[in-house]
């Protein structure tokens, strides 16, 4: 199929390449490092996009590791040449033969995936096909699932933990703002029930 990363629809519905989100995602990948006392001499981003994330943990990693991003979109490159180098191109439309492959390249590995499968994303379906047409997301998520697709490539979950743009940054629109408090309060008392029936969350994983 045509990738929107190469012929600039991406860039087009997201101009900033979500760079916007570059910190607060890079900050919740230094928790997770944290809570285990890792620190990488070298760390590689697949789709670092606009370069921001991989600048963000640089600065909060420090001199001594080292800083690779890759990216099939050109588009993308241009916005990240001048922060970063040494980059590659390609698009996964397969996942397992991608994270088959993945595992053998260093200990480590942080995953931040959508969790876009929810009652609410279903129940409406629009979503799901916003998401493959705005985003080019191929394959969508729930926590139960993206654990078990790990688990079936061969990896070893080590830790994971919710994330939410939605509840956590201050994202536009009215649907967003509307269930915002009730994303919030849903998840104070249930986490995994709030990522079920309401979506509008990430897991991340660190895995081995």
């Amino acid at each position: 199929m045509d990738s929107i990363y190469t012929d600039g629809t991406y860039l087009k519905n997201n101009p900033q390449w979500h760079a916007d989100d570059s910190a607060w995602k890079a900050a919740h990948v230094a928790t997770i490092l944290e809570r285990h006392a890792l620190a990488p001499a070298s760390v590689a981003e697949v789709g670092c996009g606009a370069g921001e994330v991989l600048r963000e943990l640089s600065l909060r990693l420090g001199p001594s590791s080292h800083f690779v991003g890759y990216e099939i979109s050109p588009d993308a490159y241009r916005l990240c040449a001048h922060k970063s180098n040494g980059h590659i191109a390609f698009h996964v439309e397969d996942p397992f033969t991608f994270l088959r492959k993945l595992r053998a390249r260093g200990r480590h590995k942080v995953f931040h995936i959508p969790l876009e499968l929810s009652a609410l994303t279903v129940a409406r379906a629009g979503p799901l096909l916003d998401a493959r047409r705005r985003v080019g997301h191929l394959h969508h998520y729930s926590r139960e699932t993206a654990l078990a697709t790990l688990e079936d490539c061969g990896y070893k979950v080590v830790d994971h933990f919710y994330t939410s743009g939605r509840t956590e940054l201050d994202k536009p629109g009215w649907k967003t703002q509307a269930l915002k408090w009730p994303r919030k309060a849903l998840f104070s008392v249930a986490p995994d029930a709030a990522a079920r029936l309401l979506g509008g969350y990430s897991l991340l994983v660190l895995a081995e």
